[in-house]
């Protein structure tokens, strides 16, 4: 049914001459929790495809020198239809997103924009507020997706973060499995 009515407000659009903007895309499956297209628990290459159809850089990523298995990741992506440019920051295990922020600094009705799409996707939360700084928060089987955003001057500073609560669970249960590892660790951590 809702395939059939996605079918028919995407046929009523084209009808109009317009196109809808493909980054605003609804998702079809809405417990993967995704922003832009984009999603914590997508692989690295399925992140940069994404941004490359969107014209936007490759990812560029660093190792970390700690534990191999993290990468960070970090792109800048400019198109029309943000207004703004984007900026995403990836922390990945094994590849694979862990944590990704999309964030923007935004006048109120570009933040309206976002604030809507997600409540329409995702349904309406009331926000949680902490001093000068509002939030959303959706959480679906082992998944968050939080839309932050507090005022700066005219404008406001929003990000929308992606966890996937099972990616870092696996790496944080590989964590303490892996004596080597630990030990690395607390040997190179300063003794008081």
């Amino acid at each position: 049914m809702l395939n059939l009515v996605r079918t028919l407000v995407l046929g009523g659009i084209l009808s109009l001459g317009m196109t809808p903007p493909s980054v605003w895309a609804v998702p079809s499956d809405t417990s993967r929790l995704e922003f832009l297209g984009f999603r914590a628990g997508a692989r690295l290459e399925d992140l940069d495809s994404r941004l490359r159809r969107l014209g936007g850089p490759a990812l560029r990523c660093r190792r970390s020198r700690i534990d191999p298995r993290v990468t960070e990741c970090r792109a800048t992506l400019d198109r029309p239809e943000f207004v703004v440019p984007v900026d995403m920051w990836v922390s990945a295990i094994d590849s694979v997103a862990g944590v990704l922020t999309i964030s923007a600094t935004l006048r109120e009705e570009q933040l309206d924009r976002w604030r809507r799409y997600l409540q329409d996707h995702y349904g309406t939360v009331g926000p949680k507020i902490q001093g000068s700084q509002r939030m959303l928060q959706w959480v679906r089987q082992g998944r968050m997706l939080r839309l932050t955003w507090r005022l700066e001057g005219p404008t406001k500073v929003a990000s929308v973060s992606l966890v996937d609560g099972r990616v870092l669970d696996d790496w944080g249960r590989s964590q303490t499995s892996s004596p080597a590892l630990h030990r690395s660790k607390t040997a190179s951590q300063p003794k008081s």
